[in-house]
């Protein structure tokens, strides 16, 4: 028995936010953001459209791609870092908007990793025979973390006024951030079947030492309260990143994955069809690439378009990659990805 990718689907806001949109928010240039990242443009949210609504658009997608209808679905799996509330998590969220029966929904924290680790639960669900179709969805809104409050709104046609320069100088000191994100979900049916395909092995790892490099300090539990309106003045309701380190850790850390993986299964990585990355930043995708030894088309990348939707990259990706043909009946793939905790691991598997 083995866990087998059945359907796939994507929910992906309607608003694009071109860099040079963004460069009248904040002193910026579609030049400096494309030298840094490759991002050209992203997708945000409606106000009020939250990381489980497109969970359930790209959710329901994936459904009827796999010829199933929701009664078919017995556990969901739902990874994201933006959820629409504190509690309860997106699972219940998810299940009401699809119309899900009474099943189990788990929600997950592990960030960019998130579709990853979601991945290895369904596998262990499936393996167990606790459950035969797992419904595994990543779905990210960070457009909340940005300062919308600073003319933001305008990015989306909510406001037309002008942005002052006191604005301006305030947003410029996150760009290395909100430039990055984008907003969107990607969705996979994981189903038990005999034969080949299916995922082969997997390996997750988590180092809790770098917790530090990529987190956010505000709104926590350690806190008394947990949020005060200082943390929310002081930018610690932001996400926080060392990106030196972060670079480092993902072009070392992804790689050493993708061997592992490679190597437990007995192939060479030069045998690989496609590896699937997490879409954080070109740079980093393409010195995973480097790092591998493979050639530029063995690993796509579509974060030029979307930005990092954190636990949505790899759905999306695969999605695409499936829609366009990429993808074909025999071929090895590996997924890898690294995120905040830090958490990251590699996935073989055979289509």
């Amino acid at each position: 028995m083995r866990s087998v990718i059945i359907g796939t689907g994507i929910g992906v806001p309607a608003n694009i936010v071109t860099n040079e949109a963004l460069s009248q928010l904040m002193d910026t240039s579609d030049e400096w953001i494309r030298v840094r990242s490759g991002i050209r443009e992203r997708r945000y949210a409606d106000p009020g459209q939250s990381s489980s609504d497109l969970g359930v658009i790209a959710a329901a997608q994936a459904i009827a791609q796999a010829g199933l209808t929701p009664a078919d679905i017995d556990a969901v799996i739902f990874a994201t870092m933006t959820p629409d509330r504190l509690l309860p998590g997106n699972g219940p969220l998810l299940q009401k908007g699809l119309g899900l029966r009474d099943i189990p929904t788990f929600d997950i924290r592990q960030q960019c990793s998130g579709f990853l680790y979601g991945l290895e639960l369904a596998d262990l669900f499936i393996q167990s025979g606790r459950y035969r179709r797992v419904l595994l969805v990543g779905a990210e809104v960070h457009t909340p973390f940005m300062p919308w409050h600073l003319g933001w709104d305008t990015l989306i046609g909510q406001s037309t006024r002008e942005i002052t320069e006191a604005e301006r100088a305030e947003n410029t000191l996150t760009r290395d951030r909100t430039v990055l994100f984008g907003d969107g979900a990607g969705a996979a049916v994981i189903e038990g079947r005999e034969g080949e395909e299916g995922l082969r092995l997997i390996r997750l790892h988590t180092d809790g030492s770098g917790a530090d490099v990529l987190t956010m300090h505000g709104a926590g539990f350690k806190r008394r309260p947990f949020v005060t309106h200082q943390q929310i003045d002081d930018g610690e309701t932001l996400p926080f990143m060392a990106g030196k380190e972060v670079f480092r850790s993902a072009v070392t850390l992804m790689p050493q994955a993708v061997r592992e993986v490679c190597e437990a299964s007995g192939i060479t990585v030069d045998s690989l069809d496609l590896v699937l990355v997490h879409q954080a930043n070109l740079r980093i995708i393409e010195g995973v690439q480097k790092a591998l030894g493979l050639p530029p088309e063995k690993v796509p990348h579509n974060v030029e378009r979307f930005g990092n939707t954190t636990a949505a990259t790899l759905p999306i990706l695969l999605h695409e990659c499936l829609t366009d043909g990429l993808i074909r009946p025999g071929m090895n793939l590996v997924f890898t990805a690294l995120g905040s905790g830090l958490h990251w691991g590699a996935a073989l598997y055979r289509t």
